[in-house]
């Protein structure tokens, strides 16, 4: 089952990315073909569970993380 901790805060994150994604209408179209099928707290998980095996695989193989096209505006509504 993992790590609770770890497991609440990449739903949280996740939580995080579908508001951006939904009030700006960009994000990746698996998202929001996602997000117009599933209830958003499934989407969440989904995109948690895509995170922590991006997380999982970027630590056991090594490598760099190369940030997705579609995050480009996120960057000003965050700071």
């Amino acid at each position: 089952m993992g790590n609770a901790t770890l497991r609440t805060l990449l739903v949280v994150g996740a939580t995080s990315v579908l508001r951006h994604v939904r009030s700006a209408a960009n994000g990746p179209a698996w998202l929001i073909g996602l997000l117009a099928r599933r209830p958003a707290k499934v989407v969440a998980v989904a995109l948690a569970t895509k995170m922590a095996r991006i997380i999982f695989a970027l630590l056991t193989k090594g490598g760099e993380y190369r940030k997705p096209e579609w995050t480009k505006g996120m960057e000003s509504a965050a700071a």
